[in-house]
């Protein structure tokens, strides 16, 4: 396996600012402003924090931060389905980010479990 140089390599990472950006385009037109600002501040927690413990150098801090950015997307998800109840999102387009969100989750769970492994032994 091949050794990542840099947080944009991260395919977790790719995924997290992905669903950022796709939750700006949602949000744009969102008269919500507070459940909009907190959407989008989750949703940039995710990669930002997936950075910034990749650039600390230090697995202890990395498996911190990717442990902040997992909860970031239970935040989100919340979050979404919210925005779902109260239609200032579509029913299709909270599901693709809710699928988006427990992808993440769950990539960013097996990537703490490899690197904690990796650090105990």
């Amino acid at each position: 396996m091949a050794k990542i140089e840099k947080f944009e390599d991260l395919v977790v990472w790719q995924e997290g600012f992905s669903l950022a950006t796709r939750l700006y385009e949602l949000l744009s037109g969102c008269k919500d402003f507070g459940l909009r600002d907190q959407m989008q501040r989750a949703a940039v927690s995710i990669p930002s924090n997936i950075a910034e413990g990749f650039e600390r150098y230090s697995n202890k801090d990395f498996i911190r931060f990717l442990r902040i950015a997992k909860g970031s997307t239970g935040e989100l998800r919340t979050q979404i389905q919210i925005a779902i109840r109260i239609g200032v999102l579509s029913q299709e387009s909270g599901e693709e980010l809710i699928n988006k969100t427990r992808l993440i989750s769950s990539m960013l769970h097996s990537l703490i479990k490899t690197r904690t492994e990796n650090f105990t032994s």
